[in-house]
């Protein structure tokens, strides 16, 4: 919105403030009456050489020449609105497959088929994302052989919106015998406000999974197909709060940044440092660090049985926008967690 205003105000931002939900007012013409001036609220990603960029809410960053700041001042954070931020279920499903990719895929129509040596369900399962381009009964027979090829049970995962009401495949693999053996939600909300819950003092971050940081990591004994899922996506950063001398790490956890959106995971607290704030601390400076990087939004996967998890995200902002579920072929035997 461009306003006019006679006066200059007092700038009560500074660098210090980057990563803070501010509203700034700039002069966008000079030397005439009424001097026209632009107003701008959104997150202070960074203020560099004189420029800052500022982040709002829909994703797009503006630039701003310190030079030309009339007013500034840090604002309230957006209260979370319960249903996230607006994304379709199309979006989401492709950004948070990118954030935990496989070793190994193949498209068959728009289902992409997704292999990591049976490392947790989401990379060993097929994503439906349109048509199969083949009747069902042949898309199915298709999927069970190219897992049986890789000596895997046959996976795939589907969705159901916040009113629980199943997607049509849903119904269809299990009127054919398919066994629905997890279900899982993933959750919306805000980047800015979980950034503004704590400090992050003290959290270490890494481009790497370090030895200290799969010590605390919940599956043991990671092997080599893990660590390369673990490490990829657009972005990739590894919180750790250092443990005491000699022990693993005190928390732990994961954010990819992709465009506008940042995925916590792998989000894991000693159990005997819990109720202290780590969680907290750790996808502060997680969520810090994506803001940064231009990311406006969050997500993250959660089980329907982690009633803790639960109660942390629900106070961090976040709420469910669908579930996900995996179903198995009949003659599967499992493999992993999702």
């Amino acid at each position: 919105m461009e306003i006019s205003a006679p006066g200059r105000l007092e700038v009560r931002i500074a660098p210090a403030d980057v990563g803070k939900r501010v509203s700034v007012r700039r002069l966008t013409q000079t030397g005439r009456p009424g001097e026209k001036f632009t107003d701008t609220v959104g997150v202070l990603t960074s203020w560099d050489n004189g420029v800052l960029m500022i982040t709002q809410r829909d994703g797009r960053t503006v630039r701003i020449e310190e030079s030309a700041l009339v007013a500034g001042k840090v604002v309230p954070a957006v209260p979370a609105r319960r249903r996230g931020p607006a994304a379709g279920y199309a979006e989401l499903a492709e950004v948070a497959a990118r954030a935990w990719r496989p070793v190994e895929s193949e498209w068959l129509g728009r289902w992409q088929m997704r292999a990591a040596g049976g490392f947790t369900r989401r990379a060993n399962s097929v994503l439906p994302l349109g048509d199969p381009g083949l009747p069902l009964d042949a898309a199915l027979l298709a999927v069970r052989r190219w897992y049986d090829e890789r000596g895997l049970p046959a996976y795939v995962q589907t969705a159901s919106g916040p009113d629980g009401v199943p997607e049509p495949l849903c119904a269809e693999l299990a009127e054919r015998g398919w066994t629905r053996e997890v279900t899982a939600e993933l959750w919306t909300g805000g980047l800015a406000p979980v950034a503004d819950r704590a400090e992050g003092a003290g959290v270490v971050l890494s481009r790497e999974a370090d030895e200290a940081w799969l010590a605390r990591y919940q599956r043991k004994g990671v092997s080599d197909v893990a660590l390369r899922v673990l490490g990829q996506g657009a972005s990739v950063w590894f919180a750790t709060v250092p443990g005491a001398a000699g022990e693993a790490p005190a928390a732990i956890g994961r954010c990819v940044v992709d465009g506008r959106w940042a995925g916590f995971a792998a989000v894991e607290v000693d159990p005997a440092r819990r109720r202290q704030g780590l969680a907290t601390e750790v996808m502060a400076a997680l969520a810090r660090r994506a803001l940064d990087e231009g990311a406006s939004a969050a997500w993250l996967q959660v089980e329907e049985s982690n009633t803790g998890a639960r109660m942390l995200y629900d106070r961090l902002g976040f709420a469910p926008h669908h579930a996900y579920h995996h179903y198995r072929a009949p003659d599967g035997s499992g493999a992993g967690r999702p």
